[in-house]
């Protein structure tokens, strides 16, 4: 069938898309700290997917649950939507934390985020080098040619304060040890985070909130495109340079069609229009508020983002738990 060109209004599309989160949390509330990963992992993407097709959108999904033959559903390549719309991308994780909520511990998210076909990386499923910092500082204040040394004195500098000042946030990877240490030897202070990189690229764009500087390591890459599209709305700098352990993984940036391996990708490199991002909160923690439950209701907190405008929304939403799917 013939596509159709309307223009992504970014406006109309907005509370659908926080409708496409919220449900996806929803969906886990019952297997918040039952240690079932994959069942809650699931249960967001059934919720996420079944949402997803009621938006009038001609969607392909770019940042996945993984290649068609990995995952069912939500997968690389996807599309999604009544057919009707615009033609746009989305990049999505629709529980970012499947461990955070297994365990019932902070962070984890439903995420999802929206721009116009072509304009979102499509990152293969590799790790990622990142770097991020928040608004208002000058472009390259911070790089990855930088050592992790280098990076917190030339932010403390930028912010007119000392390095003890300064707070990274890390995950806890056997992979980052040498580079925690360089980081504890500046006197600057580390937040170790388990699992949910796109949450923690996200406290960097509210240092004052969440006490958090500057988000540094390596973590997954389709994470990072999510990342810069929350970046992209609430402003921050954002590098990601793609890591390659063999040759299939080689292999995947080809199919991607990444051309240059060695590439440092800036944020609007990652995410090339306006966006709109979306994430409800699952579990409590510093970004947002977890589902809260009360006798016959469910309460969500949503941030929903227009990188057009750089409005930020902060939505609680109330549903009877009877009527939670619809």
């Amino acid at each position: 069938m013939p596509l159709d060109k309307p223009d992504f209004n970014d406006r109309m599309l907005a509370l659908g898309l926080a409708r496409v989160s919220e449900a996806a949390a929803i969906a886990t509330v019952d297997l918040i700290g039952r240690g079932d990963e994959k069942a809650a992992d699931q249960a967001a993407v059934n919720a996420m997917r079944s949402q997803l097709n009621k938006l009038d959108i001609q969607g392909v999904v770019v940042i996945g649950e993984g290649e068609r033959d990995e995952a069912p559903m939500l997968y690389i390549g996807e599309a999604v939507g009544t057919g009707h719309g615009p033609a746009v991308d989305i990049a999505l994780d629709p529980l970012e934390g499947t461990t955070l909520t297994a365990k019932d511990m902070p962070n984890a998210l439903t995420v999802i985020s929206i721009g116009p076909r072509g304009s979102m990386l499509h990152a293969p499923d590799v790790y990622m080098d990142k770097l991020a910092i928040g608004p208002g500082f000058a472009t390259d204040t911070v790089t990855l040619e930088l050592s992790p040394a280098e990076r917190v004195s030339a932010l403390a500098a930028a912010k007119g304060c000392s390095n003890r000042e300064i707070t990274v946030c890390v995950l806890d990877r056997p992979r980052h040890e040498v580079m925690v240490d360089e980081l504890r030897a500046t006197g600057a202070s580390i937040r170790l985070i388990t699992d949910g990189d796109v949450a923690g690229v996200m406290h960097c764009a509210e240092p004052d909130v969440t006490g958090i500087d500057i988000y540094m390591g390596s973590g997954g890459a389709p994470e990072g495109v999510l990342a810069a599209s929350a970046l992209k709305c609430m402003g921050g700098q954002i590098y990601g340079q793609l890591l390659f352990r063999n040759d299939d993984e080689r292999d995947r940036a080809a199919a991607a069609g990444i051309t240059n391996l060695n590439k440092v990708y800036t944020r609007d490199d990652m995410v090339k229009g306006d966006v709109i991002f979306a994430a409800t909160g699952v579990t409590g923690g510093s970004l947002l508020p977890g589902i809260k439950r009360e006798v016959g209701y469910f309460t969500t907190e949503t941030v929903l983002m227009r990188s057009k405008t750089g409005s930020v929304r902060r939505m609680s939403y109330r549903t009877p738990k009877n009527r939670a799917a619809d």
